[in-house]
């Protein structure tokens, strides 16, 4: 997670440097509908790499957003899901989600 001195100074800075990667908004909008096991995820994302979305879910985790649970099974079975903070930025991804579907309609 990230120290209060190390955060841009602005909010909006702020809210892009911790989502504003283009695989950070797609998993965001993923885990919006419910906890995903990495291979999930990594299946729904066409052309992510295995280290680029491990390092963003491990980034994600670090910055108090998502939460990773791994279960005591064999195999082991791990899930990611949106804690409370992650919950938060519902209504951001939601205005995107609309803001997008108008856009598109001007072009059909």
């Amino acid at each position: 997670m990230l120290t209060k001195e190390e955060l841009p100074e602005c909010p909006v800075a702020t809210t892009v440097q911790l989502i504003g990667s283009k695989w950070k908004i797609l998993i965001l909008r993923n885990l919006l509908q419910r906890p995903w096991r990495f291979n999930e995820l990594k299946k729904s994302l066409e052309g992510i790499s295995q280290k680029v979305l491990t390092d963003s879910l491990r980034s994600m985790e670090a910055d108090g957003i998502i939460t990773r649970t791994v279960y005591p099974e064999v195999p082991p079975r791990v899930e990611y899901a949106l804690n409370d903070l992650g919950q938060s930025m519902r209504p951001i991804i939601t205005a995107m989600e609309e803001w997008g579907t108008n856009y598109k309609k001007q072009f059909s």
